[in-house]
């Protein structure tokens, strides 16, 4: 069986003011996550599921269905904030999502084989996904699954500042802990990022970052299920909490219940942290698509 891709989309409206805001970065008008879809549909993915929010499904569709017809099966679900476990319901006032857990936890009843997810607003790279469908294809297990590793130096913004998750790896490439730091920058030579006390730590820009793009056994859903009732009796009340998929998987590391190992791709990483950054996008797009990485026109 073929795996999956899980597209995580429902943020988009928020993020960036409606759907006509997802920036057109190919020679096409082709946005960051057709890009993805090519290269997984290329390195073998048989599916891919979006997850979005029903107020923008009518527009995502008809921007995306036409593109994918015959190319990829496709199916969508939804992340709403009352698509919550039975017992427990909305607490009042509450408008921020649950967070990248609660989002891929949406696509339990479609998917039952193993599966790669990924944001919708990040270019992995097509040797991201070749490596990704690799694993998913031989070595994934219902305790084993992976993470895509980039050197934090390809990661960041020449704009700003960036928050990444840095990781520590064993010997063997598997994930031993990942740390959301925030405030990454380059300073001349050295990359550094501020630790709670607001003081400057340098990090040795090598260091694996993580960019959301996991491999997954479908017996994540059943994790996810049990860790997001405990998130919720815990941080209901706190208006701006978030279950995040890396603290799913390190909870479950942690409990020695997984390993997750920590793929090397050899990949650019782009993203549109900031305006500024879409120039930079445009132009390494298309450098790819001058050298052939990519057709002129995807579809």
């Amino acid at each position: 069986m073929k795996p999956t891709l899980l597209i995580l989309a429902a943020g988009m409206g928020s993020r960036y003011g409606g759907l006509k805001q997802i920036e057109p970065i190919g020679p096409n008008g082709e946005t960051i996550l057709e890009y993805s879809i090519f290269d997984a549909i290329r390195a073998g993915f048989g599916k891919v599921v979006f997850v979005i929010r029903e107020s923008f499904a009518d527009d995502f569709k008809s921007r995306f269905a036409d593109k994918l017809d015959g190319k990829i099966a496709v199916e969508y679900v939804y992340q709403e904030l009352d698509k919550l476990p039975e017992g427990y319901s909305l607490p009042e006032g509450r408008e921020k999502p649950w967070g990248t857990g609660h989002a891929i936890l949406m696509a339990k009843e479609v998917i039952n084989e193993p599966f790669a997810a990924i944001n919708a607003d990040d270019f992995y790279g097509q040797e991201s996904f070749r490596v990704a469908a690799n694993f998913l294809n031989k070595q994934v297990t219902g305790n084993q699954y992976a993470m895509v590793g980039y050197q934090l130096k390809n990661t960041l913004s020449e704009f700003g500042t960036v928050s990444r998750g840095l990781c520590k790896i064993d010997k063997d490439n598997n994930l031993v802990e990942i740390t959301e730091r925030h405030g990454i920058a380059r300073t001349g030579s050295e990359i550094s990022f501020r630790d709670e006390a607001g003081a400057s730590i340098v990090v040795d820009e090598n260091t694996p970052a993580s960019m959301n793009f996991w491999g997954f056994h479908p017996s994540l859903f059943e994790h996810l299920e049990r860790q997001f009732k405990s998130f919720l009796d815990e941080k209901m009340d706190q208006p701006k909490s978030e279950f995040y998929i890396p603290s799913v998987v390190f909870d479950l590391i942690e409990s020695s219940q997984i390993q997750a190992k920590v793929l090397q791709a050899d990949s650019p990483w782009f993203g549109v942290t900031y305006p500024e950054d879409k120039a930079f996008v445009v132009e390494q797009v298309k450098r790819l698509t001058d050298r052939g990485a990519y057709p002129k026109k995807l579809w």
